[in-house]
């Protein structure tokens, strides 16, 4: 059940100087202007601009700190697929409006198959899952089932694209 119906962005152009700052940046977004600008081999300023071009291009969405979920005490990891009970997008959308406001929902994909969507649910444990899928999750309108699969480990987890 696709929500959106309407195409996507075209691509932008993107030269390689451009590529080898995104790729800087997504290893380590708390690099210095000066500091990206030496390994392009360009100066500041026209770095600066480029950056400031990427972001307001959207290119670069955020900057954030990934944490490590152990640590902060989420400890158990949940993929959750649901199939809505109906096909229209008055329900996909009180779907979509329901789980956004989880803090336990980290991702969500819109999915083809068997099930409509995917969420990355990260809970403290077993117990805390089940309070949330019981008294939260449960309580969304429009979900028609169901099912989780609990991560074991994790194998890979980088948010590199380029």
């Amino acid at each position: 059940m696709a929500i959106a119906e309407q195409a996507g962005p075209t691509p932008l152009e993107l030269d390689e100087k451009d590529l080898h700052i995104l790729r800087l940046l997504q290893d380590n977004a708390k690099l210095t202007v000066r500091e990206v600008a030496a390994r392009v081999h360009l100066s500041p300023t026209p770095t600066h601009e480029r950056i400031k071009r990427l972001e307001q291009q959207g290119v670069i969405r955020q900057y954030v700190a990934l944490l490590d979920n152990r640590k902060v005490n989420r400890k158990l990891m949940v993929l959750c697929l649901v199939s809505l009970k109906e096909h229209d997008k008055q329900t996909a959308h009180a779907f979509v409006s329901g789980i956004t406001e989880f803090k336990e929902v980290v991702e969500c994909y819109n999915i083809a198959g068997e099930y409509d969507f995917m969420l990355k649910i990260i809970t403290e444990n077993m117990e805390t899952y089940h309070d949330f899928f019981i008294n939260y999750l449960g309580e969304v309108k429009g979900i028609g089932k169901a099912q989780s699969v609990f991560v074991m480990d994790v194998i890979k987890d980088t948010h590199l694209v380029l």
